[in-house]
């Protein structure tokens, strides 16, 4: 495992650092926002600190016992969740979160993927980044905030691209490169914590009998350890485990896709490849391994170029036009 790349100077542009294709710390570029300020003084100024912009809407509230160590994740037997979910007020939230401070074996609790705009409306004005050109290219990127005690998410991927600002406490991120899925031991598709397929290894401590290959994921893993003000960036589709480390922690996190948002989801052609693909004998796949490379993963030029502009069809430049037709062909034929 190695570490991140942490830069300190605070003179780099965040739009050269979130083009990038890999991990990189900003050592203190958020440290003088307000809601640092108050994490490091207390998690009591954090907490009246954020009740400040409360807009009264009852928040998720994640919740698992001691037992589970902080890591929010399945049962033994992968039939549900170690946890449960309800909705309360985000002071009653604080409440419960405060009292357990003084506890040897607290619950593991969190608020998660909250919008910030909805629910605390006013903060990031003081305790936000400028979306610039990169984030905002296709849409504005979402902006949400995590709040809770010491808590584990448990390695997953975005497609999203994310900049992580750890606001209130310390978080350790164990980040891993997509081509490492296999050696993840993924879990199942359908039944999932929060939405994302999730690992099922715990990466703070192991069980390399029962998931040997977690090892080899280990060997190309990037280490984050992120202090109250840091920030992180990190592209789409790295899988990631998430640690806070503190009986009180806050982040915020700005998402953002690097494609138009006309373009449909990847995972849907997972899904429709389980369907189609998946169970064909290996020499037909092989062949649709052939073709795939040669029209989606390949030289695009290769694909089309030989082609008049006005044949190219579903072969051409994708914009929202090409895309509402391919949705009406695909949606056609499924429903045929």
């Amino acid at each position: 495992m190695k570490r991140a790349q942490r830069i300190e100077s605070l003179d780099v542009h965040l739009d050269d650092v979130i083009q990038g294709d890999d991990p990189v710390v900003l050592a203190g570029a958020a440290r003088d926002w307000p809601l640092v300020d108050a994490g490091l003084q207390s998690a009591d100024d954090a907490i009246a600190y954020l009740l400040e912009f409360d807009a009264g809407r009852e928040v998720l509230r994640y919740q698992g016992p001691a037992k589970i160590n902080g890591r929010f994740a399945y049962n033994e037997t992968l039939t549900g969740f170690n946890f449960a979910a309800d909705r309360m007020p985000l002071a009653q939230a604080f409440g419960e979160i405060k009292a357990a401070m003084d506890q040897d074996e607290p619950h593991a609790t969190y608020i998660g993927s909250t919008d910030v705009s909805s629910y605390l409306p006013g903060l990031l004005d003081d305790n936000g980044v400028s979306s610039g050109d990169v984030m905002s290219r296709h849409s504005p990127p979402m902006v949400s905030i995590w709040m809770g005690n010491r808590t584990v998410a448990a390695a997953h991927y975005d497609l999203s691209d994310n900049l992580v600002c750890n606001m209130v406490g310390r978080r350790r991120f164990t980040l891993f490169p997509p081509d490492q899925v296999a050696n993840l031991y993924p879990g199942p598709l359908e039944r999932t914590p929060g939405g994302q397929v999730i690992s099922l290894v715990d990466f703070r401590d192991p069980d390399l009998q029962r998931y040997p290959r977690a090892a080899e994921a280990l060997e190309h893993a990037i280490l984050a350890n992120l202090a109250p003000g840091d920030m992180l960036y990190y592209p789409g589709m790295w899988w990631h485990q998430v640690e806070a480390l503190d009986s009180f922690n806050v982040m915020i996190n700005y998402w953002w896709n690097r494609s138009p948002d006309f373009y449909d989801s990847p995972d849907l052609t997972l899904w429709h490849a389980l369907l189609s693909l998946r169970g064909r004998p290996q020499r037909e796949k092989d062949a649709w391994k052939s073709i795939f490379d040669h029209y989606i993963f390949g030289d695009r030029a290769l694909a089309s170029d030989h082609l008049p502009l006005e044949s190219r069809g579903a072969l051409g430049e994708l914009d929202p036009g090409l895309a509402r037709r391919l949705r009406a062909t695909i949606l056609k034929r499924i429903n045929r």
